[in-house]
């Protein structure tokens, strides 16, 4: 696949005088003139082979249409293509440094804590709705306008201040979370300032951050799911209005569309058709918004859907026929057909903000819980914190809400960075829903039956019934991992890929086939050759590796992060990218059967993911204002050793299920596993000492503080967890001294005791109830069951029969 040498220049046809039977003999012109021969005929063949290349090449493309073209020039590429190159320094990152403003810093203070104080979440769940006073409050102080610019009434705060505010609503209700995540989010306050025309900003902007009108976005429909681009359900025509204007007839079924029951205004997707040309060139059919307020004349809102028996407003948007005028469309009819394109521009966006911090919020609001609970609950006359089985939980809880914060932060200094990183805001919703889940189901086993017993004291059954949320909707996490993640990601981000489909779409482009083909290869050689260098140095590094700061009780404390240790994890995140960036190379060898095979692209799309999360947990870790943070050099362990070896799994597992079966051990060469050490995860040392600095009283279990809402009433729950594990601590060492001591505690000492076993005793209850649902409001109810019952069979009539058997006998 040589390129032709640049001096070579023109070469004519080959004389038709023989040439001399041996070569090496030539001498003079004879020489030459063969040596031309011999160079025209390489060129051609050359070219043959490239020109035949070129053709296979286009048969194996699969067609890419104008919603999939879109979507993959949508966003931006950003820190992600390092990773398709081989992996960057860590010192990429240093550029990110999120921070509150004064005024962001007051509203986290002052207006988000008192919406927190207001919300009870057990009694939101059986409302089936936030009450009145929440819903005013949230309209009046702006929670609907977070991202609005202040010129329009809005707050115009930075998406790290988004990130943050969401994290601490969703710990303090799920379902005010989702409330005020969706029109911070995906909503039409967004699109109108990207695309809407001035006279549609002026008219709903303000309206919009004052509170009058609640927005909602209708995308998806029941045969249009992640389809969301096929619109089937969701049609318009244009067509002349009686006065001569212009106007769009259109047909709709939408569903799932969150705050829709009570929203004032619809964002509307359909797609537009144009059978009589009647645009003229201004505008185009395809996938278009259309702004409709409530009372638009033939739309029909105001249906539920019980999603889960959360409590958020989820519902339909429905309409027949219904006459929508042209200036009605996203940025009027000059915009008609490019929906599509603003939808991937601004659900990138969003979409690597809100659910990841609500799966954050969630993770951190466990973290603090859940450990403190582990340390109060005891059995068998010891903290459930010091039993194997409960640190194996509470590490993960740790780690997967370490990993969700340093992502969540990254993704939004990057988009305060003015960068609209589309994959990695892929890569976050997926990954933090994921181990949001996996972080809720871990703390429900540990605190067991106080996680199912439903009421005001319950502090995981809310995030725990929300979590299938996160996980299906703006791109199911199947799909997501599957298809979206690798799939957009290979395309934008790998350095060549996306020049040579450019070729390929051409049609007539053999010369740039040739050239950017070469370049795919030599960045195939270049990955694979340091691939195995870095797993040599890599290898090497690892014997004086510096072990794990670890510490079990207070002494966890002292475990902050080493700079040598985030010196050799980055090390082995390039050594990894290398091996990645490479086995990518070799994967689009399938060409457009890549596509096809999901669990190949799937398990691509962990290995991407795990990196960039790698390398988030090393950036968040390493940054100075956290190099005091007792124990979150042990937690940043434990996440990265969780990390590496999930990833090198994910590539494992491309090797061994590869399609084509001869590169396989190009592949496991490319990884050089011969030479480099296999990342294990992490032992049970670090996993007991992970379990520790979330039981004690360390600096990286009140780092976690800072995204958990703690009522000021001293006797709620979670209030109550955070005061009294540590004094549960201090009176576990205080029965060790006296157990040492063989001694009995002195007055002042025994009142300590007494005083941690009242609150051990109290926040061991649960919630019970004379009566649930309709029975609660009916004093006269009476349980079906204890309603007079007349058997069918009597009693002793069975106790005689068996007598007269047993005579029988």
């Amino acid at each position: 696949l040589a390129q032709e040498r640049p001096s070579a220049g023109p070469c004519s046809p080959p004389s038709k005088t023989s040439a001399p039977t041996n070569p090496l003999m030539l001498r003079g012109a004879n020489g030459r003139a063969l040596a031309r021969v011999g160079a025209y005929s390489v060129m051609q063949h050359r070219r043959a082979l490239f020109g035949a290349a070129y053709k296979l090449a286009k048969s194996m493309m699969p067609p890419i249409s104008a919603t999939e073209k879109a979507a993959l020039e949508s966003g931006g590429v950003g820190f992600e293509r390092t990773l398709f190159e081989g992996g960057a320094a860590l010192s990429a990152l240093d550029k990110y440094d999120p921070q509150l403003s004064s005024r962001e810093q007051a509203y986290m203070e002052n207006e988000v804590a008192e919406l927190c104080a207001m919300l009870d979440d057990h009694a939101i769940a059986e409302a089936r709705d936030l009450p009145e006073p929440a819903w005013n409050y949230l309209r009046q102080r702006g929670f609907f306008a977070l991202k609005i610019g202040e010129e329009w009434g809005g707050k115009g705060f930075s998406a790290y201040a988004v990130s943050k505010i969401l994290r601490k609503v969703q710990s303090a209700s799920p379902n005010a979370g989702a409330t005020v995540a969706v029109p911070n989010s995906l909503g039409p306050g967004e699109l109108l300032i990207a695309y809407g025309t001035d006279k549609q900003r002026a008219n709903y902007l303000p309206r919009l951050a004052n509170g009058e009108l609640i927005p909602c976005f209708a995308l998806t429909a029941p045969h249009s799911g992640s389809d969301a681009a096929s619109m089937h359900e969701a049609d318009g025509v244009v067509r002349k209005g009686a006065d001569g204007a212009l106007e769009v007839l259109a047909s709709f079924k939408k569903r799932y569309i969150t705050l829709a029951p009570v929203a004032g205004i619809v964002g509307l997707a359909f797609h537009l058709r144009d059978p009589d040309g009647l645009l003229g060139g201004v505008g185009r059919e395809g996938i278009t918004i259309a702004l409709l307020e409530r009372n638009h004349p033939g739309l029909r809102i105001g249906r539920r859907h019980d999603p889960a028996g959360n409590a958020f407003m989820n519902g339909t948007v429905e309409g027949e026929d219904v006459v929508i005028p042209v200036d009605a469309l996203l940025g009027g009819q000059a915009q008609a057909g490019n929906g599509w394109l603003f939808l991937m521009e601004q659900l990138s966006e969003g979409r690597g903000i809100s659910l990841p911090a609500g799966a954050t919020g969630g993770a951190a609001m466990a973290a603090v819980s859940v450990g403190a609970y582990a340390r109060l609950r005891t059995q068998f006359r010891v903290p459930i914190a010091e039993m194997g089985g409960v640190q194996e939980h509470l590490a993960r809880i740790g780690g997967n809400a370490l990993v969700c914060t340093a992502g969540s932060d990254l993704v939004a200094a990057m988009v305060d960075h003015h960068e609209s990183p589309s994959v990695l805001s892929a890569v976050l919703k997926q990954q933090a829903t994921q181990r949001g889940r996996q972080v809720v189901t871990d703390a429900m086993d540990v605190m067991a039956g106080a996680a199912i017993s439903r009421g005001p004291n319950n502090l995981l059954v809310g995030g725990y019934n929300m979590t299938p949320i996160g996980i299906t909707v703006e791109g199911a996490n199947t799909l997501t991992r599957s298809l979206i993640i690798f799939g957009q990601g290979v395309t934008r981000s790998h350095p060549h890929l996306y020049d040579l489909m450019r070729t390929l779409e051409a049609g007539d482009d053999a010369a740039g086939f040739r050239r950017e083909l070469t370049n795919m290869v030599q960045h195939g050689v270049s990955a694979s050759l340091a691939s195995v260098g870095r797993a040599i140095g890599s290898s090497v590094s690892a014997l004086s590796a510096p072990a794990p700061r670890t510490g079990r009780g207070g002494a966890g404390d002292a475990a902050t992060v080493d700079p040598a240790a985030v010196a050799h994890y980055e090390a082995q995140l390039r050594r990894l990218a290398a091996t990645f960036a490479a086995t990518t190379d070799l994967s689009l060898s399938l060409g457009g059967a890549l596509k096809r095979e999901e669990m190949v692209s799937g398990r691509l799309a962990d290995a991407l993911s795990t990196l960039f999360l790698g390398y988030a947990t090393l950036w968040y870790c390493a940054h100075p204002k956290r190099a005091g943070v007792g124990g979150l050099g042990t937690a940043m362990h434990y996440s990265m050793r969780s990390l590496l070896a999930e990833c090198q799994q994910a590539l494992d597992g491309v090797r061994t299920n590869f399609p084509l079966a001869p590169l396989r051990p190009l592949m496991a060469l490319t990884a050089a596993r011969a030479l480099g050490a296999t990342y294990a995860p992490p032992d049970d040392k670090l996993i007991e000492a992970t379990a520790s600095v979330l039981t004690h009283d360390t600096g990286v279990w009140r780092l976690f503080h800072e995204d958990t809402f703690f009522p000021a009433d001293e006797r709620a729950r979670i209030t109550m967890l955070r005061d009294w594990m540590p004094r549960a601590v201090e009176a576990d060492a205080l029965r060790r001294v006296l157990k040492r001591e063989k001694r009995q505690p002195t007055a002042e000492e025994a009142a300590f005791l007494d005083s941690v076993e009242a609150a051990r005793d109290a926040i061991v209850q649960v919630d019970a109830f004379d009566e649930l649902g309709a029975a609660a409001a009916d004093a006269s109810h009476v349980r079906p069951a204890l309603r007079p019952y007349s058997p069918a069979v009597d009693a002793q009539a069975i106790v005689q029969q068996r007598a007269a058997a047993a005579a029988g006998a």
